[in-house]
C-alpha cells in the first residue's frame, strides 16, 4: 500500500525522465490524472490518457524530450503526508525565476501557482517542477 500516491507519481515521472523511457504507466487516480494533465498543459509531459477498465485502469504517460533531453530537469514534493505545507496567495512561490511552476490543491481544484495567484487563492502546495 503507498501512503503517498502523488509522491509516488511525482518520483516515477522523474525517474522515466532520466532513464529516457519515453511511456510510463502508473495506476489511475483522479487527483493523479488531474496532476497529469497540469504537467501535460504546461509542456513538462507529452500525452496522458486512461487506459483500462475500473478498478483496474491505469494512466499511460508520455515523457516529453527535446533532442534527446528531458524536458524535466527536476521534481520537489513540497506538502509530504506527514507535514502538510499550505501557502496563501501572497506566499506561493515562484520556482527557478519563472522558470519552473507549483502546483496548488486549492479549494476550487488543482491549479499552478501562476493560476491561484491571478484568482487571488492559496491552498495546500504539492509539488514544484522545473
Amino acid at each position: 500500500m503507498v501512503n503517498d500516491p502523488i509522491g509516488d507519481l511525482l518520483i516515477q515521472i522523474k525517474n522515466a525522465s532520466m532513464a529516457n523511457k519515453h511511456v510510463i504507466e502508473v495506476p489511475h487516480s483522479r487527483l493523479k490524472m488531474e496532476v497529469c494533465k497540469i504537467l501535460s498543459k504546461e509542456g513538462y509531459i507529452g500525452s496522458v490518457e486512461k487506459t483500462g477498465t475500473d478498478p483496474k485502469a491505469m494512466i499511460k504517460i508520455t515523457i516529453k524530450f527535446v533532442n534527446n533531453e528531458s524536458v524535466i530537469t527536476d521534481i520537489k514534493r513540497i506538502s509530504k503526508p506527514g507535514l502538510r505545507q499550505y501557502v496563501n496567495h501572497e506566499k506561493i512561490p515562484i520556482v527557478l525565476g519563472g522558470m519552473g511552476m507549483a502546483i496548488l490543491s486549492t479549494p476550487m481544484g488543482l491549479m499552478t501557482g501562476k493560476d491561484a495567484k491571478k484568482k487571488g487563492t492559496g491552498g495546500e502546495l504539492l509539488c514544484t517542477i522545473w
